[in-house]
């Protein structure tokens, strides 16, 4: 996905899947049972009772948009803290200090009704904070200090493009993730690009990675966006072909159930236009994939971003990649779609 404003993204790993008894790995492939852990998504009003599939879209951390609470959300995803650029100083978009007043008046506002906030960590511009820190220890002090000033328990790691492939940059980050869930409670989900054939090798590599270094992942949030010129025909077919694919290889990966690799999955979308010319998400998109994800229970279903879930304007300030979505719509009818 994309840093806002700029432009509009076989061993055994345990899951601490929501709502569900979870494990972590454990060297040599054991796992040691956790207790189950009931997350605030369990009994969100806006969730779909029969699933339990939650509603948690991206917003800026540092714009406040009047789409923001349509659809009710249980979780907002903050994007995006990265590098300041120079060192491994962590700042909202690369630009922003954590402690900006205007950033935690808005985090408090967002988290009045009951939602809570998830921070995530990476996107598709900028210098991510695991290519930035020198150790492990610097980096997990990085991702803590930015989970305390959102006052989240909650982490998403969006990786993508050259940060995906770097494996130094990848086991880096693994390392410091397991050093930060020892020192505290941290729900974990990867963000991760896809194509209708599922996860690519890196991002497989990715999760045995965190595997290696026995971090609990919470979810796996499939990116189904972006996928190529070739792929010009129904989105929404193309996003449950590629949720269908990630299954099998979360299964594969996890060595769970079904049901549990349903519930330790997310679907991102990207509203309306994307990057790629032909491809156009709908709003008959959108219910398409929620009607999917109540019917299997993912853990939850999001999209890029409440500030883009508008109708574009004649405003030459309005911009279909970044402020709006370039479909005729309701302002806040994607968050009513993905809501359910």
């Amino acid at each position: 996905m994309h840093t806002y404003p700029g432009k509009s993204a076989a061993c055994l790993i345990c899951v601490v899947a929501l709502a569900v008894t979870g494990c972590s790995a454990g060297s040599g492939g054991t796992a040691d049972a956790a207790p189950p852990t009931t997350s605030r998504a369990e009994a969100s009003p806006s969730e779909s009772a029969s699933s339990g599939t939650s509603y948690a879209p991206y917003v800026s951390a540092t714009e406040a948009s009047a789409q923001d609470s349509a659809g009710s959300p249980s979780t907002y995803n903050l994007a995006f803290v990265i590098s300041d650029g120079s060192d491994c100083t962590p700042k909202w978009n690369g630009t922003t200090a954590l402690s900006d007043s205007a950033v935690k008046s808005r985090t408090s506002k967002l988290t009045q009704d009951g939602a809570t906030v998830r921070v995530s960590f990476g996107g598709a511009s900028g210098k991510e904070l695991a290519a930035s820190c020198d150790s492990a220890s610097e980096l997990a002090q990085a991702y803590g200090e930015a989970l305390d000033a959102a006052g989240s328990s909650q982490a998403d790691f969006d990786i993508e493009g050259d940060e995906l492939s770097d494996s130094d940059s990848v086991d880096l980050r693994s390392e410091a993730i397991a050093l930060l869930q020892k020192e505290r409670e941290v729900e974990v989900s990867f963000t991760l690009p896809v194509m209708p054939s599922g996860l690519d090798d890196d991002s497989v590599a990715l999760l045995e990675s965190a595997n290696e270094h026995d971090v609990q992942v919470s979810t796996v949030n499939i990116m189904t966006m972006n996928y190529g010129e070739s792929y010009g025909d129904d989105m929404g077919d193309y996003a449950i072909t590629s949720a269908k694919a990630a299954h099998s290889q979360l299964k594969e990966v996890f060595g769970t159930s079904d049901a549990t690799a349903w519930k330790a999955l997310a679907l991102t979308s990207m509203l309306g236009t994307n990057d790629v010319d032909n491809e156009t998400f709908t709003l008959d998109d959108a219910a398409q994939v929620r009607e999917f994800a109540d019917e299997k229970g993912i853990g939850w279903v999001s999209m890029w971003a409440t500030f883009r879930d508008q109708q574009c304007g004649a405003d030459s300030d309005d911009d279909e990649l970044t402020n709006c979505s370039g479909v005729d719509q309701e302002s806040g009818a994607f968050a009513e779609a993905f809501s359910g």
